[in-house]
């Protein structure tokens, strides 16, 4: 059997770092020159018996120590590198390997700060946990879930796909203008795939909005959908057939880290794509900026809802033809996020979308009422934005229907070209307000981030200052502070 080769350079050089030895004076004690030595610190040459010996003589090292293995700092690192935080990091084992080798103590380091950053997150799920069942639920999570993963990506970037409208133009060219849209689908999906679409009770259909059979060829729509989503599930189908590389390019882009992940955009894009299809993109930019954004003709002109015009007014970001820059934040009655989006990614840092005191919470009280307000950040940014109510699919007598509601915004700067700007005017002289302007309303990033004294509407403390425990005094707010 050949004898295994020890190569163990790394732990040469810090033997000699550590006798602050320089290689040519500790190739001399060793009988060996000074590049002989730098190659073996190289782990470019292995260790000899006989220099093994000699190392042991001389500078009364363990030839144990030498010989060691590093698999279990190899395999804790394996481990660190697998969350999904740094998944993807390192191209393979050598890096690993090198990385164990030449810097053991930065290795254990680094697996000591890992361990403490899960223990902790596992104490915080388990403390969102028993907030929860106490009835006090928490947004925090300890794990991120693929659904987050997406999220977090499309919030981050323009709701705007190039590639994808460009693929809708020309899929929609191969129509006529004057026939009707979901008429022309059903004639391109029978024609170019033999599927037919078929409309369905809630009885056979309970559970599902669109179903595809592919032993039958049929697509199946449930008549719980209005008939603009009707449509818009229909042109999902179509555009995802038609633009199949044009999507997957799209998501291979958006460097997603499952396959979960990869599904979940594969559907948001085909949703983008299918409000394409709905709204071709010049056509609507040019009805948009002749209607000021009026939501409402812009619907009507288009046969669409309320909530797809809205959408599609966030995506207008073409190179050479944009549009207003809106951003948009749907939520249900509970607060629960469903979507944000921008025509320049979602305005996290300037804007943040979790005041309560923002007309998007007060639409459930004026249900399919059009809210028009300009609010004003802390450090002086204002808005304008529009809310209003959405709703979902019809369900039964016995089902309470799903409601949410949007609110849709963009810089003040832009109230000019806007409709709903006029909601705005007036003016207060009391109050020495200028002409044509309506004080925006104060608000936040959210309560634990906002620190704005006496807010009737705070619902957390801001975590930024200490809470103000003063028994003489008591303040507007349920959480005062200093």
């Amino acid at each position: 059997m050949a004898e295994q080769k020890i190569f163990a350079g790394p732990r040469i050089r810090r033997i000699r770092n550590a006798k602050g030895l320089t290689q040519t004076a500790m190739a001399e004690g060793l009988g060996i020159s000074p590049s002989y030595l730098n190659l073996i610190e190289r782990n470019q040459r292995p260790l000899t018996v006989q220099l093994i010996l000699k190392l042991a003589s001389v500078y009364r090292i363990d030839p144990e120590e030498l010989q060691a293995q590093s698999g279990g700092s190899i395999a804790a690192l394996k481990e660190v590198f697998a969350d999904p935080l740094l998944a993807g990091e390192l191209p393979g084992d050598q890096e690993l390997i090198e990385i164990a080798e030449a810097a053991p103590n930065a290795s254990a380091a680094m697996v000591k700060l890992f361990r403490a950053y899960r223990e902790q997150a596992e104490r915080l799920s388990d403390l969102t946990e028993l907030l929860a069942r106490e009835g006090r639920a928490t947004a925090l999570s300890g794990a991120r879930l693929p659904i987050d993963e997406v999220r977090e990506t499309f919030e981050r970037r323009a709701n705007h796909f190039s590639a994808i409208e460009e693929e809708v133009e020309a899929f929609h060219a191969l129509f006529d203008l004057g026939e009707d849209l979901i008429v022309a689908l059903k004639g391109w999906l029978k024609r170019e795939h033999g599927i037919v679409v078929r409309v369905l009770p809630v009885a056979t259909m309970p559970n599902w909005r669109r179903r595809y059979d592919r032993h039958s060829q049929r697509l199946f729509i449930s008549e719980r959908l209005s008939p603009f989503d009707q449509l818009r599930e229909i042109a999902m189908e179509a555009c995802l057939l038609r633009m199949n590389v044009a999507v997957a390019g799209e998501i291979q882009a958006l460097k997603l880290s499952s396959d979960e992940a990869r599904r979940l955009a594969r559907f948001e894009i085909g949703r983008y794509a299918a409000h394409a299809l709905m709204m071709p993109y010049q056509a609507f930019l040019a009805a948009a900026q002749r209607s000021r954004y009026d939501l409402d003709v812009l619907r009507s002109r288009f046969g669409v809802s309320f909530e797809q015009a809205a959408n599609r007014i966030t995506t207008l970001q073409k190179s050479g033809a944009a549009g207003v820059p809106f951003f948009m934040l749907e939520i249900d009655n509970a607060g629960n996020r469903f979507r944000r989006a921008g025509a320049q990614g979602f305005p996290q840092s300037r804007f943040g979308g979790g005041c309560p005191k923002l007309a998007v919470h007060a639409a459930f009280t004026q249900p399919g009422q059009v809210l028009v307000e300009a609010v004003e950040m802390p450090d002086g940014a204002e808005f304008l934005t529009i809310a209003r109510t959405l709703e979902g699919p019809q369900g039964a007598f016995s089902e309470r229907p799903r409601r949410t509601a949007i609110l849709l915004g963009c810089d003040i700067g832009f109230r000019d070209e806007i409709v709903y700007s006029a909601a705005l005017a007036g003016t207060s002289p009391s109050r020495g307000d200028k002409p044509g302007h309506v004080p925006a309303i104060p608000i936040g990033p959210a309560c634990r981030l906002c620190e704005r004294s006496g807010c009737l509407a705070r619902a957390e403390p801001p975590v930024t200052r200490p809470l103000g425990l003063d028994e003489m005094v008591t303040g507007l707010s349920a959480f005062d502070f200093r």
